[in-house]
């Protein structure tokens, strides 16, 4: 069913601008002429020598904003009742997409495939030569909603679930190459269901040190990942995974 699947990073309007310039910079790609209705929103464009397909959109929204997932479908109105069959929530039903809420929050849309095709950008290098790549997003889930909120994401993807290495953790893969994964996380509190970006790092302290020179805020340290802010506050993580996705 799911053709493509966008990372949509969704950021406050005063600080629109300078997210997206630090995004551009820490993915290795050029911002797309602004679109929609009030110009809110773009696209990370890989280089065009790389022949390789965009995975990264940005909407300038008002109040805090967050990250939210879009899937390329063949048939929008299959995919909704699909997605409601399984307790999701019907937001929005625009002309060509539709915006829907997971069982525990979570917002998402459908919309139409066929307008990205061909493989996902390979991994940046960055000027210390260490290579980073926009490859996951993590969805934020409470505790007392992790088990019904991993259900829905894996029927409604059809996509291969497995655990992660530390128990709070699991993932969901695509047989297809695809420019985002997920990855799964039961947080110790119960609260709404949110999202943020990870970015696999082949050096997890060089490039937290290089995106704080850009001004991204570090949060927290852990053995295998670091938390950071970017320019609106919001939060991502660079893990230590490869970021060929070997």
């Amino acid at each position: 069913m799911i053709r493509w699947v966008w990372a949509f990073l969704d950021r406050p309007t005063q600080r629109f601008d300078d997210c997206a310039a630090f995004w551009s910079t820490i993915t290795g790609t050029q911002l797309s002429p602004r679109r929609g209705d009030n110009d809110q929103f773009l696209t990370l464009l890989p280089d065009p020598a790389l022949f390789a397909a965009a995975g990264v959109k940005m909407q300038s929204v008002h109040g805090l904003g967050g990250v939210h997932l879009d899937f390329d479908v063949d048939h929008i109105a299959a995919a909704v009742r699909t997605a409601l069959d399984l307790n999701a929530e019907l937001v929005a039903n625009h002309p060509d997409y539709a915006v829907l809420r997971s069982p525990s929050g979570q917002i998402f849309c459908f919309t139409p495939s066929g307008r990205a095709k061909g493989r996902p950008a390979p991994a940046f290098r960055a000027p210390d030569g260490t290579l980073t790549r926009l490859d996951q997003v993590c969805l934020d889930i409470g505790a007392a909603d992790f088990d019904v909120e991993t259900r829905f994401w894996a029927d409604l993807t059809g996509w291969r679930h497995t655990p992660g290495r530390l128990p709070e953790f699991s993932r969901l893969r695509s047989e297809e190459t695809l420019p985002v994964q997920l990855l799964l996380q039961r947080l110790g509190e119960d609260r709404p269901a949110g999202a943020h970006i990870d970015l696999a790092s082949s050096d997890i302290e060089a490039t937290a040190a290089w995106h704080q020179s850009l001004g991204a805020g570090l949060v927290q340290r852990h053995e295998h990942w670091i938390v950071m802010t970017d320019p609106a506050d919001a939060v991502y993580c660079i893990t230590g995974r490869d970021p060929n996705g070997v």
